[in-house]
């Protein structure tokens, strides 16, 4: 089957968060099953320069009148990693910016990212339509709503005497919806029948996610639970009702783990190798850690981690209100993230109090992230809504028990160390159900407790290292959404 990915950002080359984990992983995935994949990206400066071979294919003119070339060229491989072809647009007005993918240096949203976004959708259509010659698409497969276009642009497009090219459209959180002034409408280029109840209009805004979820064939997200979630007032962010009436197309596929990258036995970020048969490496890690955070050298203390963005949604409020209990029984932590101005200052604070016992890096980095991972004995995931997370995937694969709020892709990933599930082997970690301080607190303690029956949490650690995240299921169920779009 040949399928078309579209995304705005893509591992290795652009990350913010784990859309760009899930958009380099899935492709991969699906060509080792026998799929005929490829991926169209905007051109942003680090895309640009990440591609190898590129060469232009065509020009364009955009729905609102400018010229773009579209270009194409591949996605490097590594070892067993096959290349993955690309289409890029290049469009350096738009795209060659400083700041992340959607803000500016100051974290204002640019004002033209419906322009931005949209023609990334448009491109996307323009494909599925035989832009490229030599290759046509019988699947486009759009992420959240920086691609949610995809499938409004294809619902409208003329009949050209080619087969139907099926749209499948994933949510990957549907807090962030890519809301716009309704009049940005008129520069879509869509007809007025795209815009309306049943369209992009949103209480009088235009909603790039609405119309993924209104027009796609087939929609899913990216667990099971929180497909179940999102069908209600309190997760569906106004889009419950539509959700509702589309559930018979909706599936929530869990997201895996992509091993080339996160694998504690062959990561080279790490400073220790280890493995389930052999966790020696793990203590090593932890021990170069706390050297290089300045936290006291203590290798039986507990040592908790946070590997996020700083806002209301991750529940790190949550953290800090249990803070001094973490600390009062022995406790380490280790924050690496950015986000919110006042959870920044405040857990820079707290290292700057406790630094033998607190470490606050603020900021993103990829070779601190894994290091975390393999040095860490708890990740600590308390979101108050999570669509999937990865986070506490990788902290399963590195034996970093999660400690997590029973939501979303979280309550399908962890199993709470009670006494009955660590019996039977399925214990993985720690979870706790009121959204707030007790409730973090009290999972805390329980960590605490198992931590200190050492032959206790060996096993459950092991169980999860065990535990299976591997995204060859996963893309057999996509390929099976892909077939379902085209019947």
């Amino acid at each position: 089957m040949r399928i078309l990915q579209v995304s705005a950002e893509l591992f290795p080359l652009l990350k913010t968060g784990g859309l760009a984990d899930v958009a380099g992983a899935l492709p991969i995935a699906l060509a080792a099953a026998g799929q005929d994949v490829r991926v169209l990206l905007p051109g942003f400066p680090a895309i640009l320069a990440g591609l190898d071979d590129i060469a232009p294919l065509a020009e364009l003119t955009t729905p609102w009148g400018d010229s773009v070339q579209l270009r194409t060229g591949y996605v490097p491989g590594a070892g067993a990693v096959p290349a993955i072809r690309a289409y890029v647009i290049d469009a350096p007005a738009l795209y060659d910016r400083p700041g992340n993918p959607y803000e500016d240096a100051k974290r204002q949203a640019y004002a033209d990212n419906h322009r931005r976004f949209a023609l990334l959708g448009w491109a996307g259509a323009q494909l599925a339509q035989g832009l490229d010659a030599g290759w046509q698409p019988e699947v486009v497969h759009a992420h959240d709503w920086h691609a949610a276009l995809a499938p409004a642009y294809l619902a409208f497009a003329p009949p050209n005497g080619r087969p139907r090219v099926g749209s499948v459209f994933t949510v990957h959180n549907l807090a962030y919806q890519g809301l716009f002034a309704a009049w940005h409408f008129a520069e879509l280029g869509l007809p007025p029948a795209a815009f309306g109840v049943n369209g992009l209009e949103f209480y009088g805004q235009l909603s790039f996610m609405k119309g993924g979820l209104c027009f796609a064939d087939r929609i899913t997200t990216v667990s099971p639970t929180y497909a179940r979630e999102i069908q209600t007032p309190e997760q569906g962010f106004g889009l419950d009702g539509l959700l509702h009436s589309r559930a018979s197309v909706l599936s929530g596929i869990l997201n895996a783990v992509d091993d080339a990258v996160w694998n504690p036995a062959t990561d080279t970020l790490i400073p220790h190798r280890f493995d389930v048969r052999r966790p020696a490496g793990k203590a090593r890690c932890k021990a170069a850690l706390q050297e290089e955070l300045g936290l006291a050298a203590e290798p039986d203390a507990p040592l908790f981690i946070v590997v996020s963005r700083l806002t209301e949604q991750k529940g790190l409020h949550l953290v800090l209100g249990a803070l001094d209990v973490l600390l009062a029984q022995g406790g380490q932590l280790a924050l690496l993230g950015s986000g919110d101005a006042p959870l920044e200052a405040a857990f820079r604070e707290r290292a700057a109090r406790t630094p033998r016992s607190v470490s606050a890096t603020l900021g993103y980095s990829e070779p601190l992230a894994h290091r975390l991972f393999g040095a860490g004995d708890v990740t600590l995931v308390p979101s108050l809504f999570e669509p999937c997370g990865l986070t506490q995937m990788y902290g399963l694969k590195y034996g970093s028990l999660p400690l997590v709020h029973r939501v979303g892709g979280l309550a399908d990933t962890v199993v709470d160390c009670t006494l009955e599930d660590m019996a039977d082997g399925t214990a993985t970690g720690f979870v706790f159900d009121p959204f707030d301080i007790e409730g973090c607190t009290r999972a805390m303690r329980r960590a605490f407790a198992l931590h200190a029956r050492p032959a206790d949490w060996r096993r459950v650690r092991a169980h999860a290292m065990r535990r299976p995240a591997d995204w060859a299921a996963a893309a057999a169920r996509y390929i099976t959404v892909y077939e379902e779009s085209l019947s």
